[in-house]
């Protein structure tokens, strides 16, 4: 039975939805209006709501086998609308601000509609195609480090990291051969992908066969994966296991593995574990107690969330995602408060730490402020 509280909670999120979606629906008819001369609102207003909820529509329709093409639509297109929400909230209170006073320095409404409107069109055009270019062309990111540990005979380390990339109905397989062909390109020593590889079901991963992209990520030492919250929140951690384990990818869970006998990598479940999880999850000491310290400790930590312990642990790399730098500006300003390093490279003690703002997208197919983005990790080893 849901508590008061809660139901309150999803009231209120409710009303605040529809408002936003009213607000924006009454804006747009006034612009069309003008513009086009509409006289029947009633198609535009089913129109209007149809769109405000096709995101929805497409969850609910996706794991309908026979429907999950239609909602594949109706997830893209309610992907999209969650933009343009954003930006409309931005964009719309001072457009209508400034009709306002354009009205009262006697120009005419229908002239003040029109030109503040085309204008509110033109900027949000403008915000989908950029966005759109930034999401789906990444760009390879080289951080250069020294670890001040022995490896045993090695000496340098190249490592290719993607992080975040939500393989589902709106990424596939065009934009994970981009992946691929970057990794084949860059040609690291290990690749490793903290995080968040499958965007919530994994049905459209095997649907579409994206394993056959998959299993062109292949390194010397090795491909490596942990869990990120979206596929526990899909909750096929064991089918996405074996499927990884398929194409040559190892999914470590709260475990390490010593690679070529001259450094570990540790694989951190992520911290929806706590939650979905009946093991839980390790604390980075439990992690740690068993290894060498003597030889660099590399972690992969899907949330950048215990970089303290981390450092105060002994890790001398940390590796996250989760972030995705907000994706679309101005939530990095919440990212930014909500983690110590949400983006880009921090030291801490001996610890390196790097979070990427990912690969792929959620939600929508966008990003403002922030790219696509694959890493690349030059390593040295210094004693």
């Amino acid at each position: 039975m849901l508590k008061p509280r809660l139901i309150g909670t999803i009231a209120l999120v409710l009303f605040i939805f529809v408002a936003i979606n009213a607000y924006i629906g009454w804006n747009g008819w006034l612009y069309l209006s003008a513009l086009i001369s509409l006289d029947n609102p009633l198609p535009y207003a089913f129109a209007v709501a149809i769109i405000s909820i096709s995101y929805i529509i497409g969850r609910l329709l996706q794991p309908v086998a026979p429907l999950r093409k239609i909602g594949r639509v109706f997830k893209l297109i309610g992907s999209y609308w969650l933009a343009v929400m954003e930006y409309a909230v931005l964009l719309l209170p001072p457009a209508d601000l400034i009709y306002w006073l354009l009205t009262k320095l006697d120009i005419p409404a229908s002239t003040a509609l029109l030109a503040v409107g085309s204008a509110v069109a033109v900027i949000m055009l403008a915000i989908l195609l950029r966005g759109s270019w930034n999401a789906w062309s990444p760009v390879v990111r080289t951080y250069s480090i020294t670890i001040a540990k022995p490896a045993g005979t090695r000496t340098s380390l190249r490592i290719g990291m993607a992080s975040d990339i939500h393989l589902g109905t709106i990424v596939g397989k065009r934009h994970l051969a981009r992946l691929a062909k970057a990794m084949e390109h860059m040609k690291p020593d290990l690749i490793l992908l903290p995080g968040d590889v499958i965007d919530d079901d994994i049905a459209p991963y095997l649907d579409d066969n994206m394993s056959e992209v998959m299993k062109r990520l292949q390194a010397p030492l090795g491909v490596y994966a942990v869990l990120g919250n979206h596929e526990y929140y899909g909750g096929h951690i064991a089918r996405f296991i074996a499927e990884m384990d398929a194409v040559g990818i190892r999914v470590l869970l709260d475990e390490s593995v010593k690679i070529d006998d001259g450094f570990y990598i540790i694989g951190r479940k992520d911290l929806s574990a706590k939650r979905s999880d009946p093991e839980g999850r390790q604390s980075v000491k439990e992690l740690v107690a068993a290894l060498d310290a003597s030889l660099p400790l590399i972690m992969m930590d899907h949330q950048p969330s215990d970089l303290e312990q981390a450092s105060l642990q002994g890790i001398d790399l940390s590796l996250s995602g989760h972030t995705h730098r907000g994706q679309m500006m101005p939530n990095h300003l919440f990212t930014r408060r909500l983690f110590e390093l949400d983006w880009g490279f921090l030291k801490k003690g001996q610890l390196h730490a790097i979070v990427s703002s990912g690969f792929g997208t959620w939600g929508p197919p966008l990003r403002i402020g922030s790219r696509a983005e694959i890493i690349q990790l030059n390593v040295e080893f210094r004693p």
